[in-house]
């Protein structure tokens, strides 16, 4: 018997990635560990908020995810 083999989560992109629903890619945007003090406020509330990944970049993070 023939052995089927699963494909592995890459299990740091899994902690980063999200899916929703309709299938687009939820990413936490950059920019918030450090140098605090000189941003605003309204940019750094902007920052809490969470962006969805490029289409050029989609096919890489779903190869990272099979099963997402």
């Amino acid at each position: 018997m023939a052995a089927h083999y699963k494909m592995k989560t890459n299990r740091a992109a899994a902690k980063r990635f999200h899916f929703t629903a309709s299938g687009k890619i939820k990413r936490k945007k950059a920019g918030l560990r450090h140098f605090m003090r000189r941003r605003s406020v309204q940019a750094k509330r902007n920052l809490r908020n969470r962006a969805y990944v490029d289409k050029t970049n989609e096919k890489q993070i779903r190869a990272l995810l099979p099963n997402g």
